[in-house]
């Protein structure tokens, strides 16, 4: 059997190329393009862009200047999405009195620096966050360097689909961020008992996409990029299917047409369910 361990990919350089792709879509859009619903529910282009936004100046005043202004004190996971939830609604409420050229000018000004404070950590420091959807307590920068790589993809992915532009669903970009989100893969399937050996191949199709599987052994499930055992069940899945899937934007019953399983139907739908963002 050959199995290689999965681990978070390093894309902190990946980060600046993103934003200044980021950049320029912004500088290409229509007014009509700015109020463009996207599939981010009560969010149109511009809302995403503010919400964008956010992270940089979030991450800046609180991870580098140390200053974390409103803090809660939620014990639990469904506590602290609502609470997230509720800053990122307060947030986008705010910025709708605020232009697209100013958003622009302030997406220029703090995101080099948002990039350059997450090149100069050391990757396998321990993180002030942990990537609670893959299950962990304690992350390492690197992972959480991950986590952010992919809320950057999914927001302007999310701008993008609006506008019908697919200038994210490449090799480059969209397999960091499909390859991040299989991460939350062992997590999903924690209370998931079956006999040691038993591998779960999920499939994202076409060049963009991949190979994942997650093996139980030792009573306990590991995300491997390669093993020749045969799966108990393969899951397969479109790349534009699995982005909305995985960010919680559509849910399983949506998209049981366009997802082929093969073997355990019962095992395989419980991949379906994860959701890699905090939501």
């Amino acid at each position: 059997m050959n199995t290689q361990t999965v681990r978070p990919i390093d894309v902190v350089d990946l980060l600046p190329v993103l934003d200044r792709k980021l950049i320029d879509l912004m500088k290409s859009l229509t007014p009509e393009e700015w109020k463009k619903q996207t599939i981010a529910k009560l969010w149109t282009v511009k809302d995403v862009v503010a919400h964008l936004l956010d992270g940089n100046i979030r991450v800046l005043s609180m991870l580098r200047d140390h200053y974390y202004g409103e803090q809660t004190n939620a014990t639990t996971y469904p506590d602290l999405v609502d609470y997230l939830n509720g800053l990122n609604a307060d947030w986008v409420k705010a910025m709708k009195r605020v232009s697209p050229t100013m958003l622009i000018y302030l997406h220029e000004m703090t995101g080099p620096s948002y990039c350059s404070y997450y090149k100069s950590l050391q990757p396998f420091d321990t993180s002030p966050f942990a990537v609670n959807w893959a299950g962990e307590t304690q992350s390492t920068n690197r992972m959480h360097i991950a986590r952010e790589y992919t809320e950057k993809w999914l927001h302007q992915q999310q701008i993008r689909d609006a506008i019908g532009n697919t200038d994210l669903m490449t090799k480059e970009f969209f397999y960091p961020f499909i390859d991040i989100f299989m991460m939350g893969l062992p997590h999903t399937y924690r209370n998931i008992s079956v006999p040691n050996g038993t591998v779960i191949k999920l499939t994202i199709s076409s060049e963009i996409g991949g190979f994942w599987f997650l093996m139980r052994s030792d009573h306990e499930w590991n995300l491997q990029k390669s093993n020749t055992s045969t799966p108990s069940v393969e899951i397969i899945i479109d790349p534009d299917t699995s982005w909305k899937l995985f960010s919680k934007s559509l849910r399983p019953d949506q998209i049981l047409p366009t997802v082929t399983i093969l073997g355990d139907v019962k095992l395989g739908e419980v991949a379906l369910s994860m959701v890699s963002v905090m939501a």
